[in-house]
């Protein structure tokens, strides 16, 4: 019989740190040690969320793999294994198959060895799982309040826009004078193209994909009007396709 401690935290910078590392092993070595069980090795899930079903972890899939006939694996909490209620369930299904205890501290004890264990487990689970779902609500609320703010979210800087000190997206006097000459252009019925070669004019570098994109976020592309020929100064060369 093989002993195995099973501990995780959700990102590398507490890993590395022992943000709650120290705390999973204590509790877990206490444990064991009021259960007469010694711990042979402790298998540590470094960075990985909880949303990752335990068999898809590196660790996890490593120490499930291996595991024998009355070995048995020690968890803290059961949010350190499990991302779901559907999760947990399938997972003590084949550890009880492989004849594998399972003892979460937060739960009393071996989950697997009987009926009423696992009705405990399935009702935690099913609270945890609806726990995530509501910080998955407020996350959502909060970035719905952010951007209501005009709050730069991250990814890509909307063109017309700077990222001010405070994280808010500032005006560019500069890109909203190019959105104005883009919308007078295109009502112009000027291809992408042409309007892209004529802010280059102004210093204004801009693919016709991204003036494209430009103009549907501002909802200014939606029913162009048919294209013109542009002007003299912004002809293509002869060959080139619009």
């Amino acid at each position: 019989m093989t002993v195995y401690a099973y501990t995780r935290v959700s990102t590398a910078r507490q890993a590395s740190e022992g943000e709650s590392l120290d705390v999973q092993q204590r509790q877990i070595s206490g444990y064991a040690l009021m259960h007469g069980l010694t711990v042979d090795e402790t298998i540590i899930e470094e960075g990985v969320s909880g949303s990752v079903p335990v068999s898809d972890r590196p660790a996890g899939a490593a120490l499930f793999a291996k595991l024998k006939t009355g070995d048995v694996v020690i968890a803290a909490k059961l949010d350190r294994l499990f991302r779901s209620a559907l999760d947990a369930l399938r997972t003590v299904d084949d550890l009880k198959e492989k004849s594998v205890k399972l003892h979460l501290i937060d739960l009393g004890g071996d989950v697997a060895g009987n009926g009423i264990s696992k009705l405990f487990m399935t009702i935690a689970a099913a609270f945890a799982e609806a726990e995530r779902d509501r910080i998955r609500e407020r996350i959502f609320q909060v970035k719905a309040d952010q951007r209501g703010r005009g709050r730069f979210l991250g990814g890509a800087r909307p063109f017309g826009y700077r990222i001010g000190d405070d994280g808010e997206l500032v005006e560019d006097t500069k890109e909203q004078q190019a959105i104005v000459k883009m919308r007078a252009l295109r009502d112009e019925g000027l291809s992408l193209r042409a309007i892209a070669e004529a802010l280059a004019e102004d210093g204004i570098a801009l693919s016709h994909v991204a003036v494209k994109k430009v103009l549907t976020r501002l909802g200014s592309d939606e029913a162009a009007p048919l294209e013109k020929q542009p002007p003299a100064s912004v002809q293509p060369a002869l060959g080139t396709r619009w």
